[in-house]
Parts: C-alpha cells; sequence; structure tokens
C-alpha cells in the first residue's frame, strides 16, 4: 500500500470541518483513542465495533477535517493525531473535548 493520502495544510485546517467530524461518537472515540497512541495505530486495531468500511469512512472524515495524519506503513496505515497543528489553530480545543465526560 503505497498510496499517499491527501490531507489539507495547516491553513487549510478550518473550525467548522473539525467540529463537525468531532460531533460523531465514533469518530470522538477514535479521537481519544489516538490521544492514548500518540506514535499512531492501526484504527482496525481498536475495539469500536464497526465494520471496516465503516472504519474506513470515519478515519476519511477525520483526515479530511484535519484532525488525523494517516500513513501507509507496509500493508496498513497508521493514524495519529495532528495535535502540534490542531492547538497552534485552536489552543484548548482537543484538551477539552479529550476532557469532556463520555
Amino acid at each position: 500500500m503505497t498510496t499517499t493520502l491527501a490531507h489539507p495544510t495547516r491553513d487549510e485546517i478550518r473550525i467548522a470541518a473539525v467540529l463537525q467530524a468531532l460531533a460523531d461518537p465514533v469518530r470522538l472515540q477514535i479521537v481519544r483513542e489516538l490521544a492514548v497512541h500518540e506514535e499512531g495505530i492501526s484504527c482496525g486495531l481498536l475495539p469500536l465495533g464497526v465494520s471496516a468500511s465503516t472504519l474506513t469512512h470515519h478515519v476519511r472524515t477525520l483526515r479530511e477535517a484535519g484532525v488525523v495524519w494517516v500513513r501507509p506503513q507496509g500493508t496498513s496505515r497508521i493514524s495519529s493525531l495532528r495535535r502540534d497543528d490542531l492547538d497552534a489553530l485552536y489552543p484548548g480545543l482537543l484538551d477539552g473535548i479529550l476532557a469532556a465526560r463520555r
């Protein structure tokens, strides 16, 4: 899997897209899990209880909004949180979301 995926640059990330991406409970759970796995993880390893196609959709939505980086690694895709970019653009946003009650 050598396909490079498109990601918005820091300047292209918009708060409306970020908030819309984070409004879904599954995507919010993905972000919470990625915050724990700072080095990144294949989202297929996370116990989310959704089908592979649904998971792919959610990760794509997070990537297109600028919330996560997705990079190929062998036959997997490793996702990681774009904390530096989000903290620079919207200070405290991720901390508040991650601290909120589930």
